[in-house]
């Protein structure tokens, strides 16, 4: 596996890559890796010839400073995870590689982000959609691999991806679990033992609100049992619950069968955000 740490690096090896006719994927990474990431690089190496991670703490779609700050960082582990799951490159750059000035352009996703991640984290999606174009650019990638854990993510770089006419594939893979069913997070390693033992609930809650939704239970009234059985755990600090159009994000009066609706969750455990989500129709 290569480790490049320059944007110039990066396209070296793609541009030879393509020229030797190689099939490129990438999976953007913000590092702290798990079992999730490693099914997103041996997805890539399942239809890729070439698979490059990369490992990039984007200071820009951070809207909280101590987040950002207390991020897990272990590149080292990181690293020694990806060879064997198939990565045959690694780019590591520096905030200054990727942003040798401040950016300055700004992104509107219009419905997609007024709701959810985007209500509740002003700039969050600007930041992703900054990082993600100056990877693509730079990477030139035939599929990139995105996890479905973060939902409206990936509905906002398949938005991105069609308005920029980016040549490439947005490919989105399915949640990784712990056995108990807390979604894999690279959050979840600042989870302390109390904090992580209620943790499973939010999976728990999504898990019985999609079937409420299924059997045709208003959508507002599987809201309010959700934020009622997160109430009664005095660690969780629930953020939002939704319940939305798959495709559209926007929140959902009644429930159509056989449409997909996605169910989306965030709230704190001990001073952590976590995020989850479920779908179910369609």
């Amino acid at each position: 596996m290569q480790i490049l740490t320059t944007a110039a690096g990066l396209q070296a090896y793609t541009e030879q890559a393509r020229q030797a006719g190689q099939r490129v994927g990438l999976v953007p990474t913000m590092g702290a890796l798990h079992a999730g990431h490693i099914q997103l690089v041996q997805a890539a190496r399942a239809e890729c010839n070439e698979v490059i991670a990369t490992i990039f703490v984007n200071p820009t779609q951070f809207n909280n400073a101590d987040d950002f700050r207390l991020y897990p960082r272990v590149p080292e582990a990181d690293a020694a995870l990806l060879a064997p799951a198939g990565c045959t490159a690694l780019f590591v750059p520096s905030v200054e590689e990727i942003y040798p000035r401040p950016a300055v352009l700004l992104f509107d996703f219009g419905a997609l982000e007024q709701v959810m991640e985007g209500a509740h984290r002003p700039g969050h999606f600007n930041g992703v959609a900054t990082v993600v174009s100056k990877l693509f650019h730079l990477a030139r990638p035939h599929r990139a691999y995105f996890g479905q854990k973060d939902w409206q993510q990936v509905a906002v770089v398949k938005q991105l991806v069609a308005d920029l006419s980016f040549d490439l594939e947005i490919v989105a893979c399915p949640t990784i679990r712990e056995a108990d069913g807390l979604a894999m997070s690279s959050r979840n390693r600042r989870l302390d033992a109390p904090a992580r033992a209620v943790a499973p609930l939010l999976y728990q809650v999504l898990s019985a609100a999609a079937a409420q939704v299924q059997q045709g239970v208003a959508p507002a009234q599987v809201q309010a049992d959700a934020f009622a059985t997160l109430a009664r755990e005095p660690g969780i600090i629930p953020e939002y619950v939704e319940i939305a159009d798959a495709q559209t994000l926007q929140p959902l009066a009644s429930y159509v069968p056989g449409r997909a609706v996605v169910l989306c969750l965030a709230a704190h455990l001990g001073g952590v955000r976590l995020i989850d989500n479920v779908v179910v129709g369609g």
